[in-house]
């Protein structure tokens, strides 16, 4: 099958350019516009699955030919997907045991698999590793939203200082595996060096006081790191040890907490936005001035559901969210399952930006299931309840609640500068348990731990770690 009529990526370089063309025309066209792009792309991309994927076709039988609704489709997720990883795929050549053989040898870190696509890994912190290989479409979609958010975000006057040969942009990120930002960005200024020399890639995993002085060195425009970094880097940043003057400041791959997002915007004296995406999709959704994320409809559909997968209403916060990403063709996301709890704006967003609008609230992995007293029956917290009263206590700058068996947790803390410790770690421990008391889960012990946050393989801090699935209480069905 190939390209279609008027699709925006024919597979040729200045596809990026022509994805920012082409949302910057469509979106000066209306709502209605984006709508009709959307269900086009979709009727696309399914016809294309179904010819090419031998999952798809059978896991589509029995739909009509041409399909324009995405919620007509069965829902698919990780594990389903990685189970039938060869099957998924609609190039032959690739196979799963090719694409285990390239990741397992770091060298080959953003280099061509198979002379054409990207390939990327997951860190598995929810039970199950992600193999994703990526074309050139998905790269292109990335690389040209990119561009459009930047102009939302930067004056012109702006942009030419960031375009300029002395401009630094650093990006602190997990490296030593085939994640997709060093992926990404390696294959980059490896194909792309004039464009991308002045792109600095810093290791999340290096000790802070190393970190700090690099990007002192540096002295980088723009600024992208995980949300649990930059917390870090603003407490260097206000004690004076890092002194960096960005332009711009990306958080990525983390949610940012309100008041947090205004400490780090007083301590850099720049606006920080956030960008939320997986792997697996790519940019999904892009921070505005008033913390909001708005969805890019241009190239994904995002579906707020319940545990039974139906929609919520906005307003709501879902159980997870079914992806679709429109641009990926060797590996079709479509209704996939990503885990994250959402909260759409049910009103218009006040920074004018018409797209949807929604808010992080976690991971449904995440909800932490604890038993009754009486042991007749369990009570779910979700992860939002728990962030809030640490992000609520003040000195703390990192925390991460770890349940070490159904009625006990335990609680890692990073003090801030110059807080008392043990202070701090009263403080969490009394809120935690008051919260819990209130809930009904009074006999849940709560206890400091010795250990700070551990970061995962990728670099990142999960805050709330609950039993392993086989360990937990077996939660109230719905």
């Amino acid at each position: 099958m190939g390209t279609p009529r008027g699709d925006v990526l024919r597979d040729r370089r200045g596809d990026a350019r022509r994805v920012w063309w082409d949302a910057y025309r469509t979106h000066r066209r209306g709502r209605e516009a984006i709508r009709t792009g959307q269900r086009e792309r979709l009727a696309d991309l399914l016809a294309f699955a179904r010819e090419h994927s031998a999952y798809y076709l059978e896991l589509y039988r029995g739909l009509p030919e041409r399909v324009e609704d995405v919620t007509v489709l069965p829902v698919t997720d990780k594990p389903t997907l990685m189970a039938h990883f060869d099957q998924v795929l609609t190039d032959p050549a690739v196979t799963r045991a090719a694409v285990e053989e390239f990741v397992a040898d770091p060298a080959r870190i953003g280099e061509r698999f198979a002379g054409k696509y990207l390939v990327a890994t997951t860190a598995g912190t929810t039970g199950t590793r992600g193999l994703f290989v990526l074309d050139d479409r998905y790269w292109a979609v990335t690389s040209g939203l990119i561009t459009r958010l930047a102009a939302g975000w930067l004056s012109v006057r702006q942009l030419v200082r960031l375009l300029s040969s002395r401009a630094n942009v650093a990006m602190v990120v997990a490296t030593g595996g085939h994640f997709l930002s060093v992926a990404a960005s390696t294959r980059e200024m490896r194909e792309k060096p004039r464009r991308h020399r002045q792109l600095r890639i810093l290791s999340v995993h290096r000790p802070l006081p190393g970190l700090v002085a690099e990007l002192n060195a540096i002295r980088p425009v723009v600024l992208g790191a995980y949300g649990s970094a930059l917390r870090l880097l603003a407490s260097e940043q206000e004690a004076g040890r890092l002194r960096v003057s960005p332009l711009l400041v990306l958080s990525t791959a983390e949610g940012l907490p309100p008041d947090e997002r205004v400490r780090l915007e007083r301590a850099f004296a720049a606006p920080v936005r956030e960008i939320y995406g997986c792997t697996e999709s790519g940019y999904v959704a892009s921070g505005c001035a008033e913390g909001w994320l708005h969805l890019l409809e241009d190239w994904v559909i995002l579906e707020p559901v319940d545990a039974d997968r139906r929609p919520v209403p906005p307003g709501v916060v879902s159980h997870t969210v079914l992806l679709t990403n429109l641009a990926n063709r060797i590996l079709p996301i479509l209704r996939y399952d990503v885990g994250d709890r959402v909260l759409m704006k049910p009103v218009p967003c006040v920074c004018g930006n018409p797209a949807p609008a929604l808010r992080v609230e976690g991971r449904s992995s995440d909800v932490l299931v604890f038993p009754i007293a009486d042991g007749q029956g369990t009570v779910a917290v979700p992860p939002l309840a728990l962030a809030t009263v640490l992000d609520g206590t003040p000195g703390v700058e990192l925390f991460q609640i770890v349940q070490t068996a159904p009625a006990h947790l335990s609680v890692r803390l990073r003090p801030e500068l110059g807080a008392d410790a043990e202070q701090v770690r009263a403080a969490v421990q009394q809120g935690i348990t008051d919260l819990l008391t209130g809930l009904g889960l009074g006999h849940v012990a709560v206890e400091p731990s010795s250990e700070t946050p551990q970061q995962t393989a990728g670099g990142k801090y999960r805050t709330i770690i609950p039993l392993a699935p086989t360990s937990r209480p077996t939660p109230p069905s719905s």
